[in-house]
């Protein structure tokens, strides 16, 4: 049994000398060291051949710089090996700066001359000698600029300030008064001199130059002033140049024409210019270009990582995800994490001996409102005057942190303009609105006839005056006065008067309250002639009647704008408000769109009616959180930061969304109605006339109002009742008390009118 056990005689087995020298033979790492050991044994054989041929070849190539290029391969490939690439694209300025730096001091190798295998060339080798070119004043120059080249690779942002402060001390150098000659036409002599005749002419007018700093005379016999006398001298130039200043200080309504004839000459008379019905529209160029301001990536990547460890320390996962730069605010938007919950399983291992694991047992999404909670924290975090959370992000999948930027870039008109979605929306309407840019940066546009009315309201100096302007120059760039014609009511008397000379108004700026209130009157009477002309001609809407008519036979859209709706409600609330509402509701077929602006979003100015009839809202920085629930029917506005920081809402949108509105300067504002202003074709008809409003405003100072609709109702109340009051015709006609007031009173006066006529009989 034992024989057969051991198998066959003569067999291979594992434990027999033939064995273990067939697996050895059949090894990988036999072979490796046979390979091996045949390498090395060429090299000892060949060694006197390849070195001659390193030191002639790549030596004399590379001289002693070839072990800066050993090091930079080997580097690279513990990069590659260990997977930290990301080194790479995170600090590649100063992977390149230290390149750079590299070649620097091979070139300097360059300028020592080598012995032995480098004789004839230098100890940088070829390659150096390539670097610096030549090894007289010419390489030294190619070695500095490298050197500032890799300065300017490895820290950018103090090579610029340097850059920065030196080329204004530079500038301050050369604006040293002491250092800039007079020129010759600056100064003419005390006293003309002589004529031909040998008379003394009339004495020269003497020009001071004005300087910034008194100059002190450069002779060296000239004794230096004193302070009384330095002061005396100057009293003395103000005194001489005070007329000629004086006299340029009130532009003359001469100087005004001349500055609309030159801004005329300048945009009106270029044969480029759109005309339309016989008017040239205005030019893009008539409106100023602002400069974008460039933020640091590096100070946003920062302020990621301060929020990410401001929520990590409260107990919140979370990780910024994406980063939209905005004019006047950052929006960081944050993805939520997940609250993971884990306990701890012990378990024998077959030694016996106990190890702890940590198993995950479940886990959810962080809840959006603990992110909101802390937004105070994350203010004091990131030092911030105040920031808003958007939870969510209408749209995305993210929570967006508003952070305000430590400069503001200003969004000029312009730059809105010019954007393809304004373009786009103005192929389409005719009253394309440029709102401003949003927080990350792109432009928000309106439409206004889709609105179709806008209520705007912020606290003073918060940009609602701006806003209107924007609007308005909006609508003048691109319609005649045959598309679009305004009604503005401006009770602070300063703001839109800007625009009283220009052709598109139906009658001039409205000043007065009492006006207005007529005004409101008369556009409730035309939107219900419009409604009527509209039925006789068979069509639904403006934009069909429109289709087939051209110049003054169109019917042009009618914009209301009131520059502050608190100064109406105090006059006629209840009035004011009906009327208000009636326009708001009826007057989108005719092409009648209002724009209500107020500085007090208060429930009695803003009621509940022009809330419901005004869909579409704008709402700048406010003073309290009841202001914004106002307007907005949701808090935000009062943490706004103010010129030209809005929340808009649209219609169609449920939350309204942050930008920055347009800036329109007053002179793009006036170079506009310059523009239009030189090309008035006669006297454009006016919808509403000025004495109209006159006679009306006056009759109600005297308490002749115009006979209410309801009048007639009332007649009757006092035919059939023996006595009535301003609370019974309140009860049964279902009015205010100030409307029931003047319809008692007009029927007062009705009463009375026949026994003053007895009377002068």
């Amino acid at each position: 049994m034992a024989k057969g056990r051991s198998g066959k005689k003569g067999s291979v087995g594992t434990g027999s000398p033939r064995g273990w020298l067939f697996r050895v033979l059949s090894s990988a790492w036999f072979w490796e060291f046979v390979l091996l050991v045949a390498v090395i044994a060429v090299i000892c054989w060949q060694w006197g051949n390849i070195t001659s041929w390193f030191t002639s070849n790549v030596f004399r190539i590379f001289g002693w710089g070839l072990i800066f290029l050993i090091a930079v391969i080997a580097t690279l490939v513990v990069i590659f090996w260990q997977q930290k690439t990301y080194l790479l694209k995170e600090y590649w300025n100063r992977w390149i700066g230290g390149v750079i730096f590299l070649l620097v001091i091979w070139g300097i190798l360059s300028f020592i001359p080598g012995r032995g295998a480098l004789a004839g060339v230098s100890l940088g080798g070829k390659f150096g000698l390539g670097i610096i070119g030549h090894t007289d004043l010419v390489g030294v120059f190619r070695v500095l600029g490298l050197i500032i080249l890799g300065i300017i690779f490895m820290i950018p942002a103090a090579t610029y300030r340097f850059a920065v402060n030196f080329a204004s001390w530079v500038v301050d150098q050369f604006k040293r008064p002491g250092y800039k000659p007079m020129k010759e036409k600056e100064v003419l002599p005390p006293t003309a001199p002589l004529s031909s005749s040998g008379a003394q002419a009339a004495p020269a007018t003497r020009i001071t130059p004005r300087r910034a700093e008194p100059r002190r005379p450069f002779a060296p016999d000239v004794p230096d002033m004193t302070e009384e006398e330095l002061k005396e001298e100057e009293a003395k130039e103000e005194s001489e140049t005070e007329p000629v200043s004086a006299s340029t200080a009130a532009p003359t309504p001469q100087d005004l024409k001349q500055v609309a004839q030159d801004v005329w000459r300048r945009y009106g008379e270029s044969p480029d210019l759109v005309v339309v019905d016989g008017w040239k529209l205005p030019p893009l160029e008539i409106l100023d270009v602002s400069p974008e301001i460039q933020f640091s990536q590096a100070d946003n990547a920062e302020r990621a990582r301060l929020i990410e460890e401001a929520l990590d320390s409260y107990g919140v996962d979370a990780k910024v995800v994406q980063i939209n730069e905005g004019p006047t605010v950052t929006q960081f938007g944050v993805e939520p994490g997940w609250d993971r919950r884990t306990r701890e399983v012990r378990e024998k291992d077959k030694d016996g001996n106990i190890t702890v694991r940590t198993e995950e047992v479940s886990r959810t999404r962080v809840k959006v409102d603990r992110i909101s909670s802390l937004q105070n924290d994350l203010a004091l975090a990131l030092a911030a005057p105040s920031i808003r959370i958007e939870a969510p992000v209408p749209g995305k999948s993210i929570v967006g942190i508003e952070v305000p930027n430590t400069i503001s870039s200003l969004v000029s008109l312009r730059g809105v303009i010019e954007t393809s979605p304004y373009q786009k929306l103005q192929a389409k309407s005719k009253l394309a609105l440029a709102l401003g840019k949003g927080a990350g940066g792109e432009a928000i546009t309106g439409d206004m006839a889709k609105m179709p009315h806008l209520l705007i309201a912020g606290a003073t100096g918060s940009g609602k005056t701006v806003c209107l302007n924007a609007i308005i120059c909006c609508l003048l760039l691109t319609n005649t006065p045959n598309d679009v014609r305004f009604i503005m009511i401006d009770p602070k008397r300063v703001e839109l008067t800007t625009f009283n000379s220009i052709p598109h108004l139906a009658t001039p700026v409205i000043v007065d309250a009492e006006k207005a209130l007529e005004a409101l009157r008369w556009l409730s009477r035309e939107m219900n002639s419009r409604y009527q002309t509209l039925a006789s001609s068979g069509t639904r809407n403006i934009e069909g009647y429109n289709k087939n008519k051209q110049g003054e036979d169109r019917m042009s859209y009618l914009v209301l704008i009131i520059d502050e709706l608190a100064d109406l409600m105090m006059l006629g609330g209840d009035e004011v408000e009906q009327i208000l509402c009636r326009l708001a509701q009826q007057s989108r077929a005719v092409g009648i769109h209002l724009v209500v602006a107020t500085q007090r979003p208060s429930v009695d100015v803003v009621t509940g009616l022009i809330k419901a009839n005004f869909p579409t809202r704008v709402s700048f920085a406010v003073t309290s959180q009841v202001d914004s629930r106002t307007i907005l029917d949701i808090g935000g506005a009062e943490k706004l930061l103010g010129s030209g920081d809005m929340l808009y809402m649209p219609t169609e949108a449920s939350k309204p969304k942050r930008l920055q509105g347009c800036y329109v300067s007053d002179a793009e504002a006036e170079r506009l109605v310059y523009f239009w202003g030189n090309q008035k074709k006669g006297e454009m008809a006016s919808l509403l006339k000025a004495e109209d409003l006159i006679s009306s405003s006056t009759g109600a100072r005297k308490g002749n109002y115009p006979e209410d609709s309801l009048m007639d109702a009332a007649r009757q109340l006092a035919r059939e009742h023996e006595n009535i009051s301003t609370s019974f015709l309140q009860r049964r006609l279902r009015i205010g008390y100030p409307r029931a007031a003047r319809i008692m009173e007009q029927l007062e006066m009705e009463m009375n009118e026949p026994d003053e006529e007895e009377e002068g009989i």
